[in-house]
């Protein structure tokens, strides 16, 4: 089951992260406040949903994890797989 909430994290991430908080307590463990947690689902929700995972599996964001969290962030900005400008662009052209 994890790895189809993993799966479904990368097609959907908002739709994963209203999983996890209706089915289990994943995210509450990983942040102390309500406040990180919806921004994250506004923002980020790669990068929220990775720093749960990086929290609940080894309690910090350090080597690996720290790794997982950044290529998240990376994601979420857009900075890998092409933004929607250039893909805007791109149907211009063609």
């Amino acid at each position: 089951m994890p790895v189809v909430v993993g799966c479904l994290a990368l097609m959907a991430p908002r739709f994963a992260i209203v999983l996890v908080v209706l089915f289990g307590d994943y995210i509450g463990r990983a942040y102390e406040t309500v406040a990180w947690p919806f921004l994250g689902f506004l923002f980020m929700p790669l990068t929220t949903l990775a720093y749960a995972w990086a929290i609940n599996s080894r309690g910090s964001v350090e080597g690996f994890d720290l790794v997982i969290v950044v290529i998240a962030v990376l994601l979420d900005l857009g900075l890998v797989g092409g933004s929607a400008a250039s893909r805007r662009r791109a149907r211009e052209i063609g």
